[in-house]
């Protein structure tokens, strides 16, 4: 896949490593030189500049690109970055942080297709440790595997049908399932599927695009 990440400080470089290493094309955009240094050094394409300016974005190949990742530490940029990004059909995702007002949560979440906490996976690890689990273990489970969020649309070959009775492409798993004013929660085993549900599912990095085909995304 083509990619565009904004923003390479801990978050976008974690998340352009782990792209790189499973052979996609991985666009970097970083108004920070000594950032943007880093990740030339890394071995990405980059392109120095801000994330909110349409013509920076167009530069790091938005109209070839499949999904935009505003993953700076500024909401606002990452927000400019994803209606850039949408505008011309591209999958977005948006970094935001938990101390998001629950009225801009829902003006962002109605304009992307997912929004990310960095934050508060990392929390679920420190009180993995605290508690005495192996918080590695899911480090070096979601190496090989990825975790992917897909909503139902009308006329989906999902809705009417059982979660747990779904066929699906490869060693797909769903995880979680939520109405689209829900939580996600382990589906029970009469869930049936709407127009408009969530789905959580875990497959090999190669394996999503089909499943979001098969789900009619």
């Amino acid at each position: 896949m083509e990619l565009v990440i904004v923003g390479f400080g801990r978050v976008g470089r974690r998340t352009a490593r782990t792209l790189g290493s499973e052979g996609h094309d991985v666009v970097i955009v970083e108004r920070d030189a000594a950032r943007a240094d880093r990740a030339r050094e890394d071995g990405f394409a980059v392109v120095t500049g801000d994330g909110a300016d349409e013509a920076v974005l167009a530069e790091a190949g938005l109209d070839d690109a499949d999904a935009v990742a505003g993953l700076t530490g500024d909401v606002n940029t990452n927000y400019s970055a994803c209606l850039v990004a949408a505008g011309r059909g591209c999958r977005t995702v948006l970094r935001v942080g938990e101390d998001l007002s629950d009225e801009l949560y829902e003006r962002y979440a109605g304009d992307v297709d997912e929004i990310i906490y960095p934050e508060r996976l990392g929390a679920v690890g420190a009180k993995t440790a605290l508690m005495g689990g192996d918080f590695n273990v899911i480090a070096d489970l979601t190496e090989h595997l990825s975790l992917a969020s897909v909503t139902i649309p009308e006329g989906s070959p999902a809705v009417g049908r059982r979660v747990v009775g779904l066929d699906l492409p490869g060693d797909v798993r769903v995880y979680a399932h939520g109405r689209a004013d829900e939580d996600m929660r382990v589906p029970l085993p009469k869930t049936t599927i709407r127009a408009g549900d969530r789905l959580a599912v875990m497959a090999a990095p190669d394996q999503i695009d089909a499943v979001r085909e098969a789900l009619g995304r």
